[in-house]
């Protein structure tokens, strides 16, 4: 089903059909066989040289690219992503300013993009929120919420705008609200990294793809929320927000931090805040020392060492 909404989404934004259009199923499975087949054309493809302005340049180099188009109200960025995938996108530059000690980067239209497409990243102390894929995000939960019954978190945050009747505007208006919580995740991983340092990102560059590397990516979001996402959406006290940010909890962050749903749970029933900051602050303390535990286990022990990440882990859910 993940494949499918992510195809049908990169169809609608290749092909700039609007939300609320319907897609037909038979163009985009014509479509696809020509995508993949492009792809695999692709796949064992080195890398080339960037040109502009009489000059190659190597196509990681983001800050000589974005020095030489920046006049032109551009913005590039490229890096590796989950699972050390290399991603690479080309946007409009609505905005370039300084928040607090980072160099944000506000991204409208995209001419170039990937399969994947996230609303928000961060390279160093710079962080880029992508308001057109935020906006396909958002058109791809409300997508999905069809498939689900109307109790749940997702449901909740879709109710807060208009979807049935004004499609865009309600995509639009949610999208300016969710670009605070992505922009206050991707200040956290930034906060995590420096808390974990770089051999965590090593550590995980060694895994092989498998449920101990799912664990600790959740570990690590659970890190960065607790110190940016969680205490923002505590200060801004929007219902929207803090619905759709517990609508967005994979399955693993869920097993391994039951108590942050059960701190969701008691806000719906009795509409105090309160536990989930008690809970924020709890939970850095202990994603820290865990991490870390985790860490110190893998730098004594090697590769060998993951095999024992699961015991520790659970025996240390929250």
């Amino acid at each position: 089903m993940y494949l499918s909404f992510k195809m049908r989404e990169f169809y609608r934004w290749e092909h700039n059909i609007p939300f609320g259009t319907k897609l037909s199923n038979e163009l985009i499975g014509d479509w696809l066989t020509e995508r993949e087949n492009d792809w695999d054309d692709l796949e064992n493809e080195s890398f080339v040289n960037i040109h502009i302005s009489d000059l190659d340049i190597e196509p990681f180099d983001t800050s000589r690219i974005n020095s030489l188009i920046e006049k032109e109200q551009l913005i590039y960025s490229a890096g590796y992503g989950t699972y050390n995938k290399p991603t690479f996108f080309l946007a409009e530059l609505e905005n370039k300013t300084i928040f607090d000690d980072y160099q944000l980067y506000i991204c409208g239209q995209e001419y170039a993009r990937e399969l994947a497409s996230p609303p928000g990243m961060n390279q160093g102390n710079a962080i880029f929120i992508r308001k057109e894929s935020l906006k396909r995000f958002i058109w791809e939960k409300y997508e999905e919420s069809h498939w689900y019954n109307k109790d749940n978190p997702l449901f909740r945050a879709l109710s807060c705008y208009d979807f049935k009747h004004k499609p865009d505007t309600a995509v639009e208006q949610m999208a300016s609200l969710e670009a605070d919580t992505v922009l206050y995740h991707e200040i956290g991983e930034i906060l995590s990294n420096r808390i974990l340092g770089k051999a965590w990102d090593e550590m995980l560059l060694q895994l092989p793809r498998s449920k101990n590397e799912f664990m600790l990516r959740a570990i690590k979001d659970h890190l960065a929320d607790a110190v940016s996402t969680i205490p923002r959406l505590i200060e801004n006290k929007d219902d929207s927000q803090i619905h759709f940010y517990f609508a967005n909890l994979t399955g693993m962050r869920k097993e391994i931090f039951p108590s942050l749903m059960s701190s969701y749970q008691q806000w719906l029933n009795n509409n105090n805040i309160s536990d989930l900051a008690l809970l924020a602050e709890k939970s850095r303390q202990h994603w820290t020392k865990l991490a870390k535990q985790l860490l110190n286990h893998y730098q004594k022990n090697g590769i060998n060492a993951v095999s024992e990440f699961d015991k520790l882990i659970y025996k240390n859910i929250l």
